[in-house]
């Protein structure tokens, strides 16, 4: 699965608190463009490997570390241990809103068209009119309507 640069950026800052003094989102965005392969805009799990290499003396800087390898396994270990953060997400709705809306019973009027009788969606069939679009002009609804008498 491809990695974005804001995915990098978010997970590094975010999620694992890894930036420091040395290590910016700069230096992230100059690695991320090193690595990723031209005229892409995500990069492979290999890539984002060669992009915390690339970023680690930075990191080990900041962390006094001597080794680089010691840095890069260590953001490692942060990363694998930190995960996705749910802070500032939306929550799901307690209130009784969103039951009522999912609920095909409630809909009305041309609506209701929009549901099958099991109340699955119909999609694009229930969205729109499905007249023939042909006749006398462009855009003619009506085709076979007139009036025969009228010949």
């Amino acid at each position: 699965m491809p990695i974005s640069l804001l995915f990098v950026t978010l997970e590094l800052e975010l999620d694992c608190h890894l930036y420091g003094k040395s290590l910016t989102v700069t230096d992230t965005d100059i690695a991320f463009s090193k690595v990723k392969t031209l005229g892409k805009k995500e990069i492979t799990f290999d890539e984002f490997d060669r992009l915390l290499h690339e970023v680690s003396p930075k990191f080990a800087k900041d962390h006094k570390l001597r080794d680089n390898e010691d840095a890069f396994n260590m953001m490692l270990q942060v990363i694998a241990s930190g995960g996705p953060s749910l802070a500032g997400t939306t929550g799901v709705s307690k209130t009784g809103g969103v039951e009522r809306m999912t609920d095909h019973a409630h809909y009305t009027g041309s609506h209701k068209e929009r549901f099958d009788d099991t109340g699955k969606g119909k999609g694009l069939e229930g969205r729109t009119s499905s007249q023939p679009n042909h006749g006398y002009v462009g855009n003619y609804k009506g085709a076979g309507t007139y009036d025969k008498t009228h010949n």
